[in-house]
């Protein structure tokens, strides 16, 4: 490279780093998802997190959206409004529970798995998205499950 060359490179970057500042970490495309209707924990999490065309959602216990606290009516209820929550996170991304490729469960009670499965069948009927199911000791409030996933368009 010539040496003026050189220097124009250097004012070209130092330009660009005014513009970026270091601060502003976040990858391109990545955004916040933030459902309307969903439970305010006011934890430090986000929903969902979409970059590009693939949603991370974090995982979600079965909360009523208007109280925050977990549904009565044990393991099929909580899975239930788990599900239900993590369907508004895909909705207000676009999405839908068929965009869903990979789900990460955990559960605080393994004879309970059954009673999972029929309520997981409900929301994914037909090709199934790959699946991990974990035992857990606790969860936080005592909830029977926590469901995590990944979709992609």
């Amino acid at each position: 490279m010539r040496p003026g060359l050189w220097i124009v490179a250097i004012v070209a970057f130092a330009a660009g780093a005014a513009v970026h500042p270091v601060l502003d970490a976040q990858p391109r495309g990545r955004q916040v998802v933030q459902p309307a209707k969903f439970p305010a924990t006011g934890l430090p999490y986000s929903p969902g997190i979409l970059v590009n065309d693939t949603l991370y959602l974090s995982g979600q216990l079965g909360r009523d959206p208007a109280t925050a606290r977990l549904v009565p009516g044990g393991i099929e209820a909580e899975t239930r409004q788990a599900l239900t929550n993590l369907g508004e996170v895909l909705r207000a991304a676009g999405m839908d529970f068929g965009d869903v490729v990979s789900v990460t469960a955990f559960l605080t009670d393994f004879a309970e798995f059954d009673a999972y499965n029929t309520v997981y069948r409900e929301f994914f009927s037909k090709d199934p998205p790959a699946r991990a199911t974990v035992g857990a000791s606790a969860l936080n409030l005592g909830a029977k499950i926590e469901v995590q996933m990944i979709a992609a368009r």
